[in-house]
């Protein structure tokens, strides 16, 4: 199983980044997949998930900003970020697994597999 997140890069704040998550060796359109992030000093934040249904969750912080999509037919999921804020700051991880919960999407430890990082760095 492979996780490969791209798209990271630096952006003035208000500008937009696509991240993708490019997976292999899984049964891409039965899994939940999900996005954290994390800055230095700080522990892993949930950003968004996307069930096999399609349906999404954000945390409150990127509402309205963000969206999380998923591409069955490339085994791809992405995360539009548009109006970056400098506290947007993090490396983000793309992670994923087969059975997990509503209630524990929110949970790093719920996910078995994960991407190697990306860098998001948002100037002010």
């Amino acid at each position: 199983v492979q996780l490969q997140a791209s798209g990271g890069g630096l952006v003035q704040a208000g500008g937009s980044l696509r991240l993708s998550c490019a997976t292999s060796g899984v049964t891409f359109n039965r899994y939940t997949m999900a996005w954290f992030r994390q800055a230095p000093g700080a522990e892993r934040e949930f950003v968004a998930a996307i069930r096999w249904t399609s349906s999404t969750h954000y945390v409150d912080s990127v509402k309205g900003r963000f969206t999380m999509s998923r591409d069955n037919a490339k085994n791809t999921v992405y995360l539009q970020m548009n109006n970056l804020k400098p506290e947007d700051t993090a490396v983000y991880y793309c992670a994923g697994d087969r059975e997990v919960i509503l209630s524990a999407l929110r949970d790093p430890n719920q996910y078995d597999y994960w991407g190697q990082g990306t860098q998001v760095t948002v100037s002010s």
